[in-house]
């Protein structure tokens, strides 16, 4: 079983904690990753671009002229494509991007995404994170303190006094541990759980 040391907020070591395997000792498997991972970033496009075609634009029900006498091409309606105000052809329709993917599936990528990062020694666990105040440099000073200057900080209760004094620090983001996901995990350098964020992910996970 993997064993990670437990550090206060100036990465003094507090104690010794056990790892459960089952959510940070799993296999890698990146074609699982990339499946996952893919699936997300295409549930994240709207799809909902589109135009009218000649069918679906309200009127041109008369012929705008006669068909013949005018000097002028024949029309039929108002609302063809060649007309002002008519529909577009061959536009753009709206498309739905989602692709189902079974939540054991997401939830196996993210235990392969944290055990890559305890192997790599890319999670900290922090006893606790706590602020007096709002304050962005009392916050800069606790990440230079854990060497974690481009990390996702997962908290397990909402702290407003952390979110809000990180919350204009580059490459920095806070998170509560049910709002963690792949794309924030993969993008920053490390993870910095609290205990209390971890002893809901061993829950949720395992």
């Amino acid at each position: 079983m993997a064993e990670i040391n437990v550090v206060d907020q100036s990465n003094n070591v507090v104690h010794t904690r056990v790892l459960k395997d089952e959510v940070f000792a799993v296999d890698a498997d990146a074609s699982l990753v990339h499946r996952v991972y893919s699936a997300l970033a295409l549930a994240q496009r709207a799809g909902t671009r589109g135009v009218k075609t000649r069918a679906a634009v309200s009127g041109g029900g008369k012929k705008p002229f006669k068909q013949k006498g005018t000097g002028r091409a024949r029309q039929g309606s108002t609302r063809a494509t060649q007309m002002r105000h008519g529909g577009i052809a061959h536009g753009p329709k709206a498309v739905e991007y989602t692709t189902r993917i079974n939540r054991k599936e997401r939830q196996k990528a993210m235990r392969i995404l944290l055990s890559e990062a305890v192997r790599n020694n890319k999670l900290i666990v922090v006893d606790k994170l706590e602020l007096a105040e709002i304050k962005t440099k009392n916050f800069i000073e606790i990440a230079s303190a854990l060497s974690a200057n481009s990390a996702l900080y997962v908290l397990g209760e909402k702290n407003s006094q952390v979110e809000l004094s990180a919350r204009n620090i580059p490459h920095t983001k806070v998170v509560l541990d049910r709002q963690m996901n792949m794309h924030d995990v993969m993008k920053h350098d490390f993870v910095v759980l609290t205990e209390a964020a971890l002893d809901k992910i061993e829950g949720s996970l395992s």
